[in-house]
């Protein structure tokens, strides 16, 4: 499976292999031929590799990303432009008078656990630690559809594509998706988003239904329960089109109304380190729903990629984001939080109440565990980080011979121009990796000296390759036999020392709280998948179960069966989905 980013050429058809008019299909479906292999262009989509999230092209042009939505985001929102576009609020109620709800975030990476997950949603019953559970009649998509960018051909091949390959076409009873947009589909300014789930012209994503008319939505459940989405475009204020969009819900909402809110991001769990990482849920609850007695049950988002819930006296507070990227720990998470904190700047927030962490997946045993894979993956996972470090020290160490080699008589000269911005470049370069937050006090700290130690470390380095290097028949060579042999010889050979030594660094930085995420996507682990599996009965009864997947599949085969539903790859190995804890249950 090629992760090139030139692609096959993309069928004329906008949910990828041709059309087929003599093949069964449900009522008022478009037929979609099977295909006949597992390459592209028979799928209709290139399945993708896990993104290399420390390859050196890759952190470049993600953090130019970063840069441009921070600094051009308020310019990029299209929020309230969606003030045009119908206000159009969904109901979802079984036939038995009670629903199936699916929940899966972060989703859009590599295809062996985007699609592992995905093929499991899609079969019309999984039997999970003795529980019978049957395909969700909705399925809400909890943010970050897709890696790195929201590129169109990255939602085709890392998102649509796997899902259209799990559930082709619709079953008689067709289910309905809604999606919330999280940090990445932001990218484009919500360009593809609203393309894929507002604005397709098939109203269609594979099986699925598209059922919403905007980023944000609300959606009226069996027995009084409402599933409310909201677009908080990365944590900034909710547009005004949007608050007046709630309004309207807020008017059918009442006392005997419980809510189940899915937001983009667990700021719940952010706020220990960004007091106001919290705000905007907060005034949402406060202002919209609130005033008309209804109940915030639950809480739910992606974003980090484990499975997390947090129990309080008035809700609980799920993380869920094993949709399909990159495992992010759960032993770094902090045993209670207060939501809203304390410290927050808001004049007029909530009355702050205690959570306690009482499950997680991965339980902190194995994350820890996880994060000593570092020293293997990172070079594995992240092509062409071994070499960028390896060029960086070989300037660094020619630099330094350069001054050893100028010494003349009792004149020592310890600097020189490139040393000085070589120098710079390292010691800069780590501090800056470290990523200080922005708050001060003894974590800003923190931040900046295991930076600092970081970028001596690699000084120290440094200064031990440049001796070997003085000491090898290299150096004496006819010039410019030493510059080749730097860049043939000692660059691959201090750059692999030195990727060890970025991965021990990672480790003993993840174990006080620095550069957690670098620690793990730099692994890219694509195990230890989750996503939850809901049930609202006629009664009211409302139960989560959260389905853990220890392994994700790396081997598939062309599906026997044949009917128009059946998903097009089946594992060689069955997947064996389980509980990361017992069901949840809500009244």
């Amino acid at each position: 499976m090629s992760d090139d980013p030139a692609t096959p050429e993309r069928p004329a058809t906008p949910d990828g292999p041709e059309t087929d008019p003599d093949a069964e299909h449900a009522p008022g479906e478009r037929a979609v031929r099977r295909p006949r292999g597992t390459d592209p262009v028979e799928l209709g989509f290139t399945p993708r590799k896990p993104v290399p999230w420390l390859a050196p092209i890759l952190l470049i042009s993600t953090g130019i990303r970063t840069l441009l939505a921070m600094l051009f985001g308020a310019y990029l929102d299209k929020r309230e432009l969606q003030n045009a576009l119908d206000a159009r609020i969904g109901t979802q109620i079984g036939p038995d008078g009670g629903l199936w709800l699916d929940y899966v975030a972060d989703l859009g990476d590599g295809f062996d656990a985007t699609y592992s997950v995905a093929y499991l949603l899609a079969q019309s019953e999984l039997t999970v630690d003795g529980h019978r559970l049957p395909r969700a009649q909705t399925l809400v998509m909890g943010g970050d559809q897709v890696y790195p960018s929201a590129a169109y051909e990255a939602y085709e091949d890392r998102c649509k594509g796997p899902y259209q390959a799990a559930l082709p076409v619709a079953p008689p009873q067709r289910p309905m998706l809604f999606a919330v947009p999280g940090n990445h589909d932001w990218y484009d300014g919500l360009t593809a988003f609203l393309r894929l789930f507002v604005r397709s012209r098939d109203r269609n994503f594979g099986g699925w239904g598209t059922g919403q008319s905007r980023s944000y939505f609300a959606v009226e459940l069996p027995a009084g329960w409402w599933l409310l989405g909201l677009d908080d475009q990365s944590g900034s204020y909710l547009d005004d089109p949007q608050l007046s969009y709630f309004d309207e819900v807020a008017r059918r909402l009442g006392p005997e109304s419980r809510v189940i809110l899915a937001v983009p991001a667990p700021t719940w769990v952010k706020s220990v380190d960004h007091p106001t990482a919290y705000d905007s849920i907060d005034y949402f609850v406060r202002t919209i729903i609130a005033p008309t007695g209804a109940h915030v049950r639950l809480l739910v988002s992606g974003d980090l990629h484990h499975y997390a819930r947090y129990a309080g006296p008035e809700r609980q507070l799920i993380t869920c984001g094993g949709g399909g990227a990159y495992l992010y720990p759960t032993h770094t998470l902090p045993e209670r939080i207060e939501v809203p904190p304390k410290d927050t700047l808001s004049r007029r927030a909530s009355r702050t109440r205690a959570y306690d962490l009482v499950a997680r997946f991965p339980d902190a045993a194995r994350s820890r565990r996880y994060g000593w894979g570092i020293f293997h993956r990172l070079p594995r996972r992240n092509p062409g980080f071994g070499t960028l470090l390896g060029t960086l020290h070989t300037l660094l160490m020619l630099a330094m011979a350069g001054v050893a080699a100028n010494r003349t008589g009792t004149e020592q000269r310890l600097f020189s121009v490139p040393l000085v911005i070589m120098l710079g470049v390292t010691l800069l370069g780590a501090a800056f990796f470290a990523k200080p937050p922005s708050a001060g006090g003894k974590r800003h700290v923190r931040h900046w000296l295991l930076g600092i130690g970081h970028g001596l470390a690699h000084v120290a380095l440094a200064v031990a390759g440049t001796w070997a290097w003085l000491h090898l028949p290299f150096y004496h060579w006819p010039w410019p036999l030493p510059a080749v042999a730097a860049a043939v010889v000692y660059g691959p050979v201090i750059g692999l020392v030195a990727t060890q030594l970025v991965a021990g660094y990672l480790l003993v930085a993840g174990a006080f709280g620095v550069n957690v995420n670098e620690l793990f996507a730099g692994q890219g682990i694509e195990d230890s998948k989750s996503f939850l599996r809901m049930r609202i009965d006629p009664d009211g009864t409302l139960t989560v179960y959260p389905i853990a997947v220890d392994r994700v599949c790396h081997d598939w085969q062309l599906n026997p069966d044949q009917s128009p539903t059946a998903s097009w790859l089946t594992p060689r190995t069955p997947l064996t989905p389980r509980l990361a804890e017992p069901p949840v249950t809500l009244t």
